[in-house]
């Protein structure tokens, strides 16, 4: 792993270790956000496939109910039906809050009449169609609501995975990396300053004891002197 450039120095080396420090907090964080965005996005998917599986089947009779009613009253007394229909089905949004992200609360009220048309003009596969299409309009907001939570928990977790996977595979071995680094280089200048001043201790002591090993070769050379004079006199 490629290490940061910066001087060996102990201002350096701190620094480092506060941010790696900072990096493995962070990286605990997020990967416990990570757990349970997963495990939240997995229980509210599976209730929006099971819903919007109703939704789609409620749609295709609503939709088929609808087909047979323009049959039998033809596509200008549907069209002048549907035209009585004025009210329509109330939603309120409130937002919560999920490991940080916002996500719709959808509260629905109200909603279109049963018998907005007269009877006259109209077939039972009218009221079948406007039976089924009400049953739909029942479930989308609810439908909206889950796939928007889905949406919007699904990015949040790519951009939480993405956040875990640069500081595990990049940033805190890169500063590992760079710790290591300096902590060796430091630990190689101070065998180096020992070194040096060991070397400067001998160079030192080195003059001291010259002048006694002078001293003790002038005496032995002295005591010499005499015993050959005394000798030659003898």
């Amino acid at each position: 792993m490629t290490r940061m450039r910066l001087a060996p120095t102990r201002s350096n080396l701190l620094s480092v270790r506060a941010d790696l420090k900072v990096a493995r907090e962070g990286y605990e964080i997020l990967d416990k956000k990570r757990e349970v965005l997963t495990t939240e996005l997995i229980h509210i998917a599976h209730r929006a496939t099971v819903l919007q599986t109703r939704v789609w089947a409620l749609l295709a009779e609503a939709y088929q109910a609808l087909a047979i009613a323009r049959l039998s009253m033809g596509r200008e007394h549907l069209e002048w039906a549907a035209l009585s229909v004025n009210e329509t089905i109330e939603v309120k949004v409130q937002l919560r809050s999920i490991m940080g992200v916002v996500i719709p609360k959808a509260e629905s009220s109200g909603g279109p009449p049963e018998m907005p048309y007269s009877l006259g003009d109209t077939t039972v596969a009218l009221d079948e169609a406007a039976a089924r299409f009400r049953e739909v309009l029942a479930e989308v907001p609810e439908l909206a609501e889950m796939l928007t939570t889905v949406w919007r928990l699904a990015r949040e977790l790519q951009k939480t995975q993405r956040r875990v996977n640069a500081l595990q595979y990049i940033f805190i071995p890169q500063y590992e990396t760079t710790e290591a680094f300096i902590e060796s280089a430091l630990e190689e200048r101070e065998r180096e300053e020992t070194f040096r001043l060991k070397r400067l201790k001998s160079r030192a002591q080195a003059p001291m004891d010259a002048p006694a090993e002078r001293e003790s070769e002038r005496t032995d050379g002295d005591g010499e002197g005499g015993r050959a004079s005394s000798q030659y006199f003898g």
